[in-house]
């Protein structure tokens, strides 16, 4: 179910056909049995991707080891919060996953015929991971050891198909857990490594050795269970008389813009961890202003706005994202309309309506909000460019600040991704193509989901 939007006196008002939080239309139902469905599929631990099922069936001994990919490259990175398993391959390839204790560590196996790599090394960064090894089991599978220095749980796993320049690739996301959760996590996959042997009886399996014909997760889904839907609020720029930028072949940032956060709004309703909106769902002109206000008077969870722009120089591409620059002209007064007021702002979050006298007061809360604000829009912003890092293109630089007015908003996280520039004949013939737009659709998705597992914990 996403939120529509209609013509109302002074802004634009997003309506929904049910409330938040309240009984689930057919829609919603639809959603909730999807999002079902994709938990059932993540609690199974040890959970194949098969990215090949006609190949299989046409050929039977696909599983030799001349047919599988080579793996080029295994890289590691860890924070204290996360932790990134980034695999490179000559091709597209199934994977599974399990918990160990004692010590606490995650075994990935990839199906594969070989590897490039060294067999260990170290975790770029200190935090959740210590240190890996990598080892090949028997003939067709490499196995990917990692030690974690406390407990932790994969939040996502993910075969990208190789693009471009850009091999196949199998990447892990690793968050930090409880010990409760880390516990419960090694007996659900031993649990799960229960397979049935030749007499019908339960038996032990190797972990890796159950043939599940799985998908890989949902982009903006998340192993990670949540009980709330937060409402993401798309900005396609421009639009109507407006049309942004344009190419000699007639090429308009507003077309693309609308055309992609079409595709992200569908990315991110399949996941069912969503609702979603969009400020325009046409060839209209929408002020900063009311897409601001949209945001702000429908309480959007994330407002993320979409651009791409022309530069002088042509040979600048790449996809970017911003947030608010620290140092950006205070426009707070414009951001809160005529017959609002600081206290307004407060009061919408449930506190109570001050008194005048204690303006100072007020000043002083609405400036920690909006410190926290340019927090979240950091984490956003910051999920966002490490999936996009995955899949396409980025700039040298891609997290950027600027004082763009549709991320001025003092009370919901904003982050505008630049898509990339309609003045570089590489990023139009990208950003005309829908598979590639559904590439980078998927990678901002992803991020989105990473930004909200990190707010749950």
């Amino acid at each position: 179910m996403f939120r529509t939007v209609m013509q109302a006196v002074q802004f634009r008002k997003l309506i929904l056909v049910k409330p938040m939080k309240t009984n689930l239309t057919l829609a919603k139902l639809l959603q909730a049995k999807l999002l079902q469905a994709t938990l059932l599929l993540a609690s199974m631990a040890i959970a194949f991707v098969s990215t090949s099922l006609a190949q299989e069936a046409a050929n039977p001994n696909i599983g030799e080891a001349e047919m599988l990919p080579t793996v080029e490259a295994v890289r590691v990175s860890s924070t204290p919060q996360r932790a990134r398993l980034v695999i490179d391959l000559t091709g597209a390839s199934s994977f599974a996953f399990v918990s160990l204790d004692e010590p606490k560590r995650i075994a990935v196996d990839v199906r594969a015929s070989g590897s490039k790599n060294q067999t260990e090394g170290e975790a770029a960064g200190q935090g959740l991971i210590g240190s890996y090894s990598i080892t090949m089991i028997g003939q067709d599978r490499l196995r990917t050891i990692l030690m974690l220095s406390a407990s932790a749980q994969v939040q996502q796993a993910y075969v990208l198909e190789p693009f471009a320049d850009q091999p196949a690739r199998l990447v892990v996301d690793i968050i930090g857990a409880s010990d409760e959760e880390f516990l419960a996590r090694v007996a659900a996959d031993e649990a799960a490594s229960l397979i049935l042997g030749a007499d019908g009886e339960p038996e032990h399996g190797v972990p890796g050795e159950v043939n599940l014909d799985q998908v890989s997760d949902l982009p903006g889904a998340s192993q990670i269970q949540t009980a709330s839907r937060p409402l993401i609020l798309i900005d396609p720029g421009h639009g109507g008389s407006d049309g942004g930028a344009t190419t000699p072949g007639g090429v308009r940032e507003k077309a693309i813009t609308l055309m992609f956060a079409e595709q992200l709004r569908e990315v991110l309703i399949s996941s069912g961890r969503f609702d979603v909106a969009l400020t325009r769902e046409g060839d209209e002109a929408v002020m900063l202003e009311e897409r601001v206000q949209l945001a702000r008077d429908n309480r959007a969870d994330l407002l993320v706005s979409l651009h791409a722009d022309s530069f002088d120089d042509p040979q600048i591409r790449g996809a970017s994202v911003y947030i608010r620059d620290e140092q950006a002209t205070d426009v707070l007064d414009k951001v809160l309309a005529e017959n609002e007021n600081k206290s307004d702002l407060l009061a919408g979050f449930g506190i109570e309506q001050l008194e005048q006298s204690e303006g100072p007061v007020v000043n002083l809360l609405v400036d920690l909000m909006r410190r926290e604000m340019r927090r979240q829009s950091f984490s956003a912003a910051l999920a966002i460019v490490e999936q996009l890092r995955q899949s396409v293109r980025i700039r040298r630089f891609p997290m950027r600040r600027a004082d763009f007015f549709v991320l001025q908003s003092p009370d919901v996280p904003a982050v505008l991704v630049e898509l990339g520039f309609l003045s570089n004949d590489l990023d139009v013939r990208n950003l005309t193509s829908e598979q590639w737009r559904k590439r980078v659709a998927d990678a901002v998705a992803r991020g989105i989901g990473s930004y909200f597992d990190g707010i749950k914990r």
